[in-house]
This record gives C-alpha cells, structure tokens and sequence, in this order.
C-alpha cells in the first residue's frame, strides 16, 4: 500500500474504520477500504449517474470526487470525500444537499439507509 501524506485524508480512514468498529457496519469499513486506494483508482462520478441510479430522498456516499456533467431531478443527500466546483453549484441549486464523508460519520444523518454510489 502506497503510503498517503494527506493529513485529512488519513484521519478521514481512521475515522471510518473506528466508526465501523463501534457500530459493527462493513459499509464504513469498505469507504475506508475505497479511500485508501491511490488517487487515480479512485471513484469519480457523474451527477447523471447518481440521478439515474438513485430515488427520491434517498442518502447516498460516494467514495470519491462527484463531478458535474448531468443534472439532478430528485432531491437527494450526497455525501462524498470531494466535489467538483460545478458538481456543488448544481447540487446546491437543486433539493439536494452535499455534505461531507465526515458530516455523513459524525452522526448528522441518524436512522436512514445509506447506499454506496460508484
């Protein structure tokens, strides 16, 4: 494993890891397992994507960047490690809301399901 010099990035994995833990969830375990990865294995998706393979208020977590090419018709809570400029004034000027992998983990989403979006 390459190792990663990112100091919010490092923090983020133990973070997750430590949250899967103590709430006995792989799904923190396998976003930490995502963000480990190198930069250019990373995921990387589009707005069209999530707007396509998603439904109404629904939560999801994108272990990656979230880029903006497509528009989003539903509203929605996406949760992702970075985000195109373009990716956040789109989101922003829908329903939805972007939020951040730390926010998703620090409890702000409580008793909803989360999908993994890649």
């Amino acid at each position: 494993m390459i190792a990663k010099t990112n100091d919010h990035l490092i923090g983020l994995i133990q973070e997750l890891k430590k949250k899967a833990i103590e709430t006995d969830t792989k799904m923190f375990k396998r976003i930490a397992t995502d963000l480990e990865k190198p930069t250019r294995i990373r995921r990387s998706v589009n707005l069209s994507r999530i707007n396509r393979f998603t439904k109404e208020n629904e939560v999801i977590i994108v272990p990656g960047k979230v880029l903006g090419t497509g528009d989003l018709d539903h509203s929605l809570t996406i949760a992702a490690y970075k985000f195109s400029s373009s990716a956040l004034d789109k989101i922003n000027s829908s329903k939805s809301k972007a939020i951040s992998i730390n926010d998703l983990i620090s409890g702000e989403i409580k008793g909803k399901k989360i999908r993994i979006i890649g």
